[in-house]
């Protein structure tokens, strides 16, 4: 039979038929040759050489396990992109099916042909690609999935994400979606910290797009370093998992959690800045623990060298009005834990420029009071959490300066723990604390002993769950 006509069907049957053949990388017509050697011959007779001279893509021997969850991953153009290949390895280990989506820059890293033999799929490419795009085929790769995700995100594919762009194929299916999207940035530090690439990501966080990463660390360029590297495959795995098989039960299911931790830092000009010790261990491993026990967490963390725990949504920012920017945009929630030791003061005029020694001496820094999160969000009148949490860092007179905090800010706890340089707690990986809770015009105090930042947070998570059940 030279050539097949297929005519007087039914419009849902036609709309079976090309999906179908778009799945299998065929046209409709041999497709349907496809479907009448099956039904004469068997399903294992050996498929007829194609009508076309198009080589035919790969299909995926688990396309068919529809019990599956589904990511679609586009890879962006960036160094980073071949560690995307490690991730659908990762990502097929814990049982989930990868459909690759590449842009022209990916392909400048890494090919289409290693990215689909991993995934055992197809990859796609062009946005006007004739086998996909008949039937719409960005809308089918931006609906028939579960999740996607975009490893690396690059500054520009973030932007373009931000401002809905759609003029390839990656941006299109973004756009068209309307399913979850993850996101892995991927840069230079400096464009990390670049104002616009942070109202991007501002955008996209209110926009509902979750984020993991950036780490901290060395990058591809010489002698560069900073906030930008790539999460591990590992670690965007676990947050893709988490998303695709959240948490039924938990003494903290269905509550979102808001988490504070890290020091902030005070730009005094480009390359200086006001800090404090904080290493952010304790905050992370409280976000750790509240996400273990079934909450929804976003964790907003100053400068430190950590990775971003599995199934929290991080936010980095740098100075305290970053911060508490991050944490407005945030509300409401259920709970939140103020855990950042944030700089009490900046510079109010900071440099745009190096300062440089003079012979007449320092020069004068005039400090400013910066904002105080903790206190801002335990009196509003409106999206207050219904328990706040607070942290006093003390070196000295520890519960007589925390119950004074306790009363003084408006919060319903405080975790107060003595910081000075013999307890060994900023840094360190042991922390002492001493639980204050306000009733009325009572303050209880509950003190714990020595225990590491991991147990004092699953003791704090316990006692949160105890208290709202």
């Amino acid at each position: 039979m030279a050539s097949l006509t297929v005519r007087k069907l039914d419009e849902d049957l036609k709309a079976s038929l090309r999906l179908r053949a778009a799945r299998a990388g065929r046209s409709v017509e041999d497709e349907v040759r496809m479907i009448l050697r099956e039904a004469t011959e068997g399903p294992s007779a050996a498929p007829a050489s194609p009508a076309r001279s198009v080589p035919q893509p790969h299909r995926s021997r688990t396309s068919a396990a529809t019990t599956l969850p589904r990511v679609t991953l586009i890879i962006g153009g960036g160094i980073a992109a071949y560690k995307a290949l490690d991730l659908i390895r990762r990502l097929k280990d814990r049982g989930i099916h990868v459909r690759c989506v590449m842009t022209r820059a990916a392909q400048q890293f890494v090919t289409p042909l290693t990215a689909s033999a991993l995934a055992d799929e197809r990859c796609y490419t062009d946005l006007f690609d004739a086998q996909s795009e008949f039937d719409a085929g960005h809308i089918r790769l931006a609906r028939d999935t579960d999740l996607i995700v975009v490893a690396p995100a690059t500054a520009d594919l973030m932007a373009k994400m931000a401002q809905g762009h759609a003029d390839d194929l990656a941006t299109a299916i973004l756009l068209a979606t309307n399913r979850p999207v993850l996101i892995a940035p991927a840069m230079n530090p400096l464009m990390w910290a670049n104002a616009a690439t942070k109202r991007n990501v501002a955008q996209l966080a209110r926009d509902g797009i979750a984020f993991i990463g950036p780490n901290s660390g060395e990058m591809a360029e010489a002698n560069e370093a900073g906030v930008g590297r790539m999460s591990e495959p590992l670690e965007i795995a676990a947050a893709a998992e988490a998303i695709l098989r959240p948490r039924a039960t938990g003494p903290l299911a269905g509550k979102t959690i808001l988490i504070t931790a890290g020091p902030t830092h005070e730009p005094i000009d480009p390359v200086r800045y006001i800090a404090n010790r904080s290493s952010g261990k304790q905050g992370f491993a409280i976000a750790a623990s509240a996400a273990e026990a079934g909450a929804d967490v976003t964790l907003v963390s100053g400068p430190v060298d950590l990775d971003d725990p599995a199934g929290v949504r991080v936010i980095r920012v740098e100075s305290a009005r970053d911060m508490l920017a991050q944490v407005e945009t945030l509300l409401p929630v259920d709970i939140a834990i103020f855990a950042a030791a944030v700089a009490d003061w900046r510079v109010a005029n900071a440099g745009d420029q190096k300062i440089k020694k003079t012979s007449s001496g320092m020069p004068p820094l005039e400090l400013v009071e910066n904002p105080d999160i903790l206190a801002t969000v335990s009196k509003l009148k409106q999206n207050r959490p219904p328990l706040v949490i607070g942290f006093a860092a003390e070196t000295q007179n520890l519960i007589e300066n925390a119950t004074s905090k306790l009363k003084r800010k408006g919060c319903d706890w405080i975790v107060a723990n003595d910081v000075s340089p013999a307890s060994g707690v900023m840094g360190g990986d042991r922390n002492t604390v001493h639980v204050l809770t306000l009733d009325k015009s009572n303050v209880a105090i509950d003190s714990w002993p020595v225990m590491t930042k991991e147990e004092v947070a699953d003791a704090l998570v316990a006692k949160i769950a105890a208290t709202i059940a």
